[in-house]
């Protein structure tokens, strides 16, 4: 009994002309191009422009230098010169100012300080300060009770001064018999004026105080403050007379009224 094999499948044998399939070839894709960017444009320069009637300096160039303050043709103020150039700051040659009159005094004199009135010197005394001594002058007032010390060197400047002779008061009491002279003014620069002459010390401008509110003394309508102002004035003013006269401050002050009154 023979046996059949049943024959093996196998693949037909590929003829010479059959090519394998072809593989799909890889493309490249190139990357897509940026649209270059746009150049950035420098920015402006801010230019604020000027009044109309104010000239442009450098010609109508807002970037040159800035020309100097001050009058045109004129070098600045805070340059450095020589003598004798254009432009240099030489002080100005006034008149030398007269030497400041010295004051002997002694103790028992009256003198007047421009802001306290009459008071009397006591002597001198030597004070010590970092090694170096110093001669005040002693000045006592009596009505404010109070004691003033004044170096010597110093005198002239502070305005410590003598009594007036009675030849010189005369011009302070022809002041009180003139006319007054009142401003149109506001009462509280007036009223900073006639302290301002009180504080001068000197007698002739407080006899314009007492002159011009002299009208109003004792009168209803003369506020706190004038009347006040009036007081002060005549009482420093009436010191330094009763002082020269050598009479009471009471009497003073009547005399003193009175000649206001007559004019």
């Amino acid at each position: 009994m023979t046996s059949s094999k049943a024959p093996s499948a196998k693949s037909p044998p590929k003829s010479a002309s059959e090519k394998p399939a072809a593989v799909a070839p890889t493309v490249a894709v190139a990357p897509v191009a940026e649209p270059p960017a746009a150049p950035v444009a420098p920015r402006p320069n801010i230019i604020v422009a000027a009044p109309p009637n104010m000239p442009m300096r450098g010609g109508g160039n807002p970037m040159s230098p800035r020309p100097p303050m001050g009058r045109p043709n004129m070098p600045p103020s805070f340059a450095v010169r020589s003598p004798g150039r254009p432009g240099f700051n030489e002080p100005q040659s006034g008149p030398p100012r007269p030497p400041a009159a010295k004051i002997e005094l002694k103790a028992g004199d009256h003198v007047v300080y421009p802001t306290h009135g009459v008071g009397t010197v006591q002597g001198i005394e030597i004070i010590e300060a970092a090694g170096m001594e110093m001669h005040m002058i002693v000045v006592t007032f009596e009505e404010n009770r109070m004691t003033l010390r004044v170096p010597v060197n110093k005198v002239p400047t502070a305005g410590l001064r003598k009594l007036f002779t009675q030849k010189e008061f005369e011009a302070a009491i022809d002041t009180l018999k003139g006319r007054a002279r009142i401003k149109r003014t506001m009462w509280s620069r007036r009223a900073q004026e006639y302290e301002a002459k009180i504080n001068s010390g000197d007698p002739i401008q407080i006899a314009e105080v007492v002159r011009d509110l002299q009208r109003n003394a004792g009168q209803p309508d003369q506020s706190f403050s004038e009347r006040q102002i009036y007081e002060q004035a005549l009482e420093r003013l009436a010191a330094e007379y009763a002082a020269i006269e050598k009479i009471d401050k009471l009497t003073a002050s009547d005399q003193l009224v009175a000649f206001a009154k007559a004019s």
